[in-house]
């Protein structure tokens, strides 16, 4: 067998963190296979599809860095790729149901549905399709179609016995067939529903193995049943377990955006990571534990070493909730692992968003010190705001550009000479200053140790109480304005 897996998002908006982990498994198992990994749109409900929600949905596919064989943008020999595009292919086989005897018209119009549905509510009766049209004659089909009424086609679903769903990660699901309701595969519009054009679609696209949420096992039964109807085998399923929220009560809803669990803000759009600061390879080595563990006890793992490890049969169908706390940690590490050139690229678009102003070799002269103490990129801004802003940030109290072990004038005299080490270095780089200022640092403290005299530098030159180490920091302000910070400093203690 040919491995030809699918993911088919609707575009009726954003990729969602549930579809995304959707579509990382489906992809990991086709490069595990060396099958095929399809990207599909199912548009048939139009009036919800979301103008630009195709391109978002590849954009954020592609940030993941899941590349697909076959799809809209790419062709393939099974294409289009866009539901909607295949109209014609459902109306024939929905016709060839109706011939055979498996589907019949529906004539009921919305309002009776509507109406007959509350009158069951009302009488605690089961609400579903009273199979009302099932019975129709062929004169009484003929009858309404001379009146020019619309109908909808309907599945006829098995009145009795049970329908097996053969589950790799659940192993076998059986339903009553009394629980299969009849449902629409043809709209009175002539669009396919989702269930009509899913099954055709897979059939005719060759897909070998479905790895959906397992919010579709409820149709599971219905599409079975139309494989069987078709004379057609189906694929293996394999339903993947909930994604709850990170508190854990509760799943992961399709908002629309980010929302509060328990005082947590909860991210749901994966452009909303991509623009919080995760970085890609984070992200989906984070969603990849969400059900399923790469084993030897390594939570961090490049998605390519996942690979081979990967089975279905390792996928641990119990709920999950995701664990925020868990991405933010692997987000660090990941950040640990970048070069200082990687990272200062990275972090340079988040600051320009901001409207902040850093060139290229002043990031890159704190991007190494940087890296251990970022969760996420946007948390630069706070680490750099001494680079951008020379009048807003206060300058720091006279009293705390002092310590125990280094007295008022004893600061003042070791900053003065810092002042005149600053001024002369040559060259002008972190480790030339580290060697001159720490040794400035050690004659000018009482116990002769450079740390207290460091920290009070470093708050003289960045103003601020978190930032980088000393050195790096005077290299990213130029020598012009760390002079002046700490002129500054100086005039402070003498007044």
């Amino acid at each position: 067998m040919t491995v030809r897996v699918r993911f088919a998002p609707s575009p009726t908006g954003y990729l969602h963190i549930g579809g995304a982990r959707t579509a990382l498994y489906n992809w990991l198992f086709a490069r595990k296979h060396g099958g095929r990994f399809i990207l599909r749109i199912e548009d048939t409900d139009q009036k919800r599809t979301v103008r630009g929600a195709i391109e978002a949905i590849m954009d954020g596919l592609r940030w993941l860095g899941l590349d697909w064989d076959e799809g809209p943008d790419v062709g393939g020999p099974y294409g289009p790729y866009i539901q909607s595009q295949r109209a014609a292919l459902y109306r024939e086989w929905a016709d060839w149901l109706l011939a055979h005897g498996h589907a019949y018209k529906c004539f009921c119009t919305a309002d009776e549905l509507k109406a007959r549905r509350a009158a069951q509510k009302a009488a605690r009766g089961d609400q579903g399709y009273d199979r009302r049209c099932r019975a129709l004659t062929a004169e009484e089909i003929a009858a309404r179609e001379g009146l020019g009424l619309s109908y909808a086609v309907r599945f006829k679903a098995p009145l009795e016995g049970a329908t097996v769903i053969p589950d790799v990660i659940r192993g076998d699901i059986i339903v009553p067939n009394a629980q299969i309701a009849d449902a629409v595969l043809l709209k009175s519009d002539g669009l396919p529903t989702y269930h009509l054009a899913n099954v055709v679609d897979d059939h005719f696209m060759a897909i070998s193995h479905i790895l959906r949420a397992d919010e579709w096992i409820s149709s599971a039964p219905l599409h079975i049943n139309l494989y069987a109807a078709f004379g057609w085998d189906h694929p293996i399923y394999a339903h993947l377990p909930l994604v709850l929220n990170p508190s854990g009560k509760g799943k992961l809803s399709k908002r629309t955006q980010a929302f509060d669990d328990g005082g947590r803000e909860v991210l749901v759009k994966v452009e909303e990571f991509r623009d919080a600061g995760y970085l890609p390879q984070a992200l989906t080595n984070f969603l990849a534990n969400v059900g399923w563990a790469f084993g030897d006890d390594r939570e961090q793992f490049p998605i390519a070493e996942a690979i081979p490890r990967f089975r279905l049969e390792d996928v641990n169908p119990a709920p999950t909730r995701l664990p925020y706390e868990k991405l933010e940690w692997l987000n660090g590490q990941w950040i640990q692992d970048m070069t200082p050139l990687e990272l200062a690229q990275a972090v340079k678009p988040f600051l320009d968003r901001q409207g902040y102003e850093i060139g290229a070799e002043a990031l890159l002269a704190v991007a190494s010190s940087l890296r251990v103490r970022l969760k996420k990129l946007t948390d630069a801004a706070d680490f750099l705001k001494f680079l951008w802003d020379d009048g807003g940030t206060a300058a720091p109290a006279a009293d705390r550009l002092g310590h125990a072990k280094l007295p008022g004038d004893a600061a003042r005299r070791g900053l003065q000479a810092a002042r005149q080490y600053v001024a002369d270095a040559q060259p002008f780089d972190a480790d030339t200053l580290a060697a001159g200022l720490t040794a400035i640092g050690e004659a000018h403290t009482s116990t002769g140790k450079a740390g207290p005299f460091l920290g009070v530098l470093r708050l003289a030159v960045t103003q601020q109480d978190v930032s980088p180490p000393v050195f790096e920091s005077i290299v990213a302000l130029g020598r012009e304005r760390a002079l002046a910070r700490l002129d500054t400093a100086i005039a402070l203690i003498e007044e």
